[in-house]
């Protein structure tokens, strides 16, 4: 996918999510990997980690809010395996997807040509310093309702089926529990072109495979795999 990072096409994206103000400069910013910096010799500012800071920060507070008066009676501990789920780099790769801010994005030539742009771990750090820049410039209300409007649903989701989306823990805790041996994760089949991979990967305990599970990231492979065995084991409930 071609690259349309121009200043206007950036803004006709960001005034169609729902923002009127806001400083077209950081957002270019925002997008900009250090590897394109890099490459054309742009000094370190121009590139979205500075900004990826503060967004991650913004980001936290935001779900914090929201999680602390959607769930008045909640204990701190259970809030804070929400939110850890909520800000991964899983979920916010989903949000990134729906918004489609791939073709937005800066990478180096070299970057490009091995699929950056479609990472995981790149348009997660993108969202989040696109939420930086729009702290600083744009209605910061507006903001939060945006991230939040974004993650509602997700968030209700997480609460409601805890366990699918934290399997590695719940079987870690299991296995801990009857030694301590800890599951072991192996990659079975690696497919696909550089840039849209399929794994397969193995999970075992005490040298036996107990599921095997594929996904597009190592780690979403892992979760599924995990997740199999602990309804295996008896420790999710099939419904």
């Amino acid at each position: 996918m071609q690259s349309d990072c121009s200043e206007q096409s950036l803004k006709t994206f960001i005034q169609k999510l729902g923002f009127d103000k806001f400083s077209p400069e950081l957002v270019e910013i925002a997008f900009t990997h250090s590897s394109y910096a890099q490459e054309n010799d742009l000094e370190y500012l121009k590139c979205y980690e500075r900004l990826e800071f503060l967004g991650d920060a913004v980001l936290k507070m935001a779900v914090t809010d929201y999680l602390y008066k959607k769930y008045p009676e909640a204990h701190e501990g259970e809030l804070t395996k929400i939110r850890a789920v909520v800000v991964s780099d899983e979920i916010l790769h989903k949000i990134a997807q729906k918004l489609g801010i791939e073709s937005y994005i800066k990478v180096s030539k070299a970057e490009d040509k091995c699929g950056g742009r479609k990472l995981e771990s790149i348009q997660a750090c993108v969202m989040e310093a696109l939420f930086g820049a729009l702290y600083l410039s744009s209605d910061k209300d507006a903001l939060k309702e945006f991230i939040t409007k974004e993650l509602s649903q997700i968030i209700e989701d997480i609460a409601q089926n805890k366990t699918v989306y934290n399997a590695k823990a719940l079987l870690q805790e299991y296995t801990q529990g009857k030694s301590k041996e800890l599951p072991e994760y192996t990659v079975v089949e690696e497919s696909g072109a550089a840039h849209d991979k399929t794994f397969t990967i193995a999970v075992s305990y005490n040298g036996n495979q107990l599921a095997q599970a594929s996904g597009k990231t190592k780690k979403q492979a892992q979760q599924e795999a995990a997740f199999i065995a602990c309804k295996q084991l008896g420790l999710i409930k099939e419904d």
